[in-house]
């Protein structure tokens, strides 16, 4: 068992928050970096907004009654660096509120955020990693998000990710999924002409590039990543909790797609191990790995590495089918804090970053995808096909669930996928270690 004596604690709403279907960031193939439920005292639904005005067409920021004062913003990475620009533009309509923002480093943010919320210090607002949902929101730091937010101009599985404990604790920013980035040169040669469709096809093209199309391997798959496991799981009808909750990690769905991830690696299609530091994009590019899942920041990191030379060589696709082909989501949200002083400029603020014409800028700005469905019908983003396979994956997709101890549920599940992919541990052991992980953590 893994840090069964601290995690009860932590699990002690593990069932409820983990029933939500949520999202989370990762740092799966090269991706940026990214306790007891929360009160729910005045808190919104699940349905906050549902019925209400489209809050997220807020194009302003500006709130029905004027705003004005200091309002101040945490955001992290690459984000936080950026976010002057969009602060900006949200002062020249609102001159009287003073933005002041605060780059933090994805690395240092959670301890940051934890001084913060337990010396009472947070700030109006701050972006929040999608998979640390769960671990902040059960502090009950959060305000509630207001009815006038409408959930459905956002794409749903995003939305879902700021639900902890049924109350409605945040707004999507912007969101990433995972697709198959595979090389179309190579498959050609392997005599093969479309991208994989279904689960069948993922492995018939894995085999034809390594046997026919001179590839070192089929694929590259990771020996202990969730979020890579996760959609074959969700693709394959099963998921991580039943309707009432509780892990189903050992699923005969879940049983079934190990199975098939596993097969892989035995089958030496995959590599059961890389060197320290492995990055994908050079192997892409010389082909040594003709196949990959992940997020959208590999377009941009391809078309670097690989030059003007290589862009008919390659192409994207969606997660190959079972059941379904479900595809893992994550991003960021942003929340507003119960301890600001200045919450009418906050939620204005929120509301603009919602903007379908901000959230155009942003992705201009940063190249990170809307969160708000009505914004990729901006030219920035419908001329692009890439980007276009990306906008119709997000509309089927799942993540892990808002979890106060999230954490050490996917490190355990890391773990177990290690010894599976790497070892003899069979799929059906590694269901059950699964599952016995996740009941030892409380979330039974």
């Amino acid at each position: 068992m893994r840090h069964a004596s601290t995690a009860a604690k932590l699990f002690a709403a593990f069932a409820l928050t983990f029933a939500v279907s949520a999202c989370g960031t990762n740092s799966g193939s090269g991706a940026p970096a990214s306790g007891a439920a929360g009160s729910q005292a005045a808190g919104a639904s699940p349905d906050a907004g549902a019925s209400a005005g489209t809050g997220a067409s807020a194009g302003t920021g500006a709130s029905s009654a004027p705003i004005s004062g200091e309002l101040t913003v945490w955001a992290m990475g690459n984000e936080g660096t950026k976010l002057k620009t969009l602060a900006d533009e949200f002062t020249k309509a609102n001159p009287d509120v003073k933005v002041s923002v605060t780059p933090v480093d994805w690395g240092q943010a959670v301890a940051k955020l934890q001084t913060a919320i337990a010396g009472g210090t947070t700030p109006d607002v701050s972006q929040m990693g999608t998979d640390m949902m769960g671990q902040f929101g059960a502090t009950g730091a959060f305000e509630p998000v207001p009815a006038d937010i409408d959930k459905s101009a956002y794409f749903e599985s995003a939305w879902n990710t700021n639900i902890v404990d049924g109350a409605v604790l945040g707004v999507p920013w912007y969101v990433e999924t995972r697709l198959l980035y595979y090389r179309k040169d190579i498959a050609e040669k392997a005599g093969i002409t479309a991208p994989p469709a279904t689960w069948d096809d993922l492995k018939t093209m894995a085999k034809a590039m390594q046997e026919k199309g001179g590839a070192k391997y089929g694929i590259s798959l990771g020996t202990k990543n969730w979020q890579e496991y996760f959609p074959f799981l969700w693709s394959n009808g099963g998921d991580v909790l039943d309707a009432e909750g509780k892990p189903v990690l050992n699923s005969p769905q879940a049983v079934e797609a190990l199975t098939y991830y596993k097969s892989f690696f035995t089958e030496g299609l995959t590599p059961k191990s890389v060197p320290e530091g492995f990055d994908i994009t050079p192997a892409f590019v010389t082909g040594d790995y003709p196949m990959f899942f992940s997020g959208p920041w590999h377009l941009s990191l391809i078309k670097e590495a690989g030059g003007a030379e290589f862009t008919d060589k390659w192409a994207i696709a969606p997660m190959p089918k079972k059941t379904t082909a479900t595809s893992f989501v994550g991003g960021s949200n942003v929340v507003v804090y119960k301890n600001s002083k200045n919450k009418d400029a906050a939620w204005a603020f929120v509301k603009f970053l919602s903007d379908p014409k901000t959230q155009a800028l942003w992705y201009t700005t940063v190249t990170d995808l809307p969160a708000v469905q009505a914004a990729w019908e901006d030219p920035a983003l419908a001329a692009d096909p890439n980007v276009k396979v990306f906008g119709e994956q997000l509309k089927d997709t799942k993540a892990q669930p808002a979890s106060a101890a999230w954490s050490e549920v996917s490190s355990a599940i890391n773990d177990t996928l290690e010894k599976m992919t790497t070892g003899s541990l069979e799929p059906q052991a590694a269901a059950d270690e699964m599952q016995q992980e996740a009941g030892s953590l409380g979330a039974s």
